[in-house]
C-alpha cells in the first residue's frame, strides 16, 4: 500500500472523516470507509514507520483520536468506534514498542474549527462554545501545540497516554 520510508523521527496520524446519522442508517460502505480512514490508516502508517524507528531505538508516534473516542457520541457511532479503536491501538502499541525506545501517544481533540465543522450553522457552533467550559472552540493550532509537546524531549517519559485537548468539554 505504501512505499518504504527511509527515516521518520515523528509520525502524526491525523486523517479523519465523520458523518452524523442514526446507527440504523449507517450503510456498510459508510462503516467501512470510516473505519478505513480513521483506524486502518493509523495501523498502516504505524506499520510502515515502526521498523526503522525500532531499529534506531527512537521515534515518536502521535495518533489523533477524538473526545468521542473516549465517551461516544450519539449519531456518530461509526466515528466514535473508529476513534476509540485509535485509542486502543495507541495504548497497546505503546506497551509493545516502549522497550525499543519508541513513544506512542494520542491526542483526543474536542470541537475544533476545521473543515469538519463546515456543515454546522452559527447557532450550533455557539451552542458548542457554550458547552465548552473555556467558552470557545479549539483551533488547529491548539492541537499542533499538543503534538509539538508530545514530540519533544519534554515528554520523554510519556507513552501510551491520551491527552484531551477539548477546552474542558470532557473531564
Amino acid at each position: 500500500m505504501f512505499g518504504a520510508i527511509d527515516s521518520v523521527d515523528v509520525l502524526v496520524n491525523n486523517a479523519g472523516i465523520s458523518s452524523q446519522k442514526l446507527f440504523t442508517d449507517i450503510k456498510d460502505d459508510e462503516w467501512k470507509k470510516t473505519i478505513g480512514v480513521n483506524l486502518n490508516g493509523v495501523f498502516y502508517c504505524c506499520k510502515n514507520a515502526l521498523p526503522q524507528m525500532i531499529n534506531r531505538k527512537s521515534g515518536v508516534i502521535i495518533n489523533i483520536s477524538s473526545m468521542w473516542g473516549e465517551v461516544g457520541a450519539s449519531c456518530e457511532v461509526h466515528y466514535s468506534a473508529s476513534k476509540a479503536g485509535v485509542i486502543g491501538l495507541t495504548k497497546a502499541l505503546a506497551k509493545e514498542v516502549a522497550p525499543s525506545g519508541v513513544r506512542v501517544n494520542c491526542i483526543a481533540p474536542g470541537v475544533i474549527m476545521t473543515d469538519m465543522m463546515e456543515d454546522f450553522d452559527g447557532e450550533t457552533i455557539n451552542e458548542l462554545k457554550a458547552e465548552t467550559p473555556l467558552g470557545r472552540l479549539g483551533t488547529p493550532e491548539d492541537i499542533a501545540a499538543a503534538a509539538l509537546f508530545l514530540a519533544s524531549d519534554n515528554a520523554s517519559f510519556i507513552t501510551g497516554q491520551t491527552l484531551g485537548v477539548n477546552g474542558g468539554f470532557i473531564i
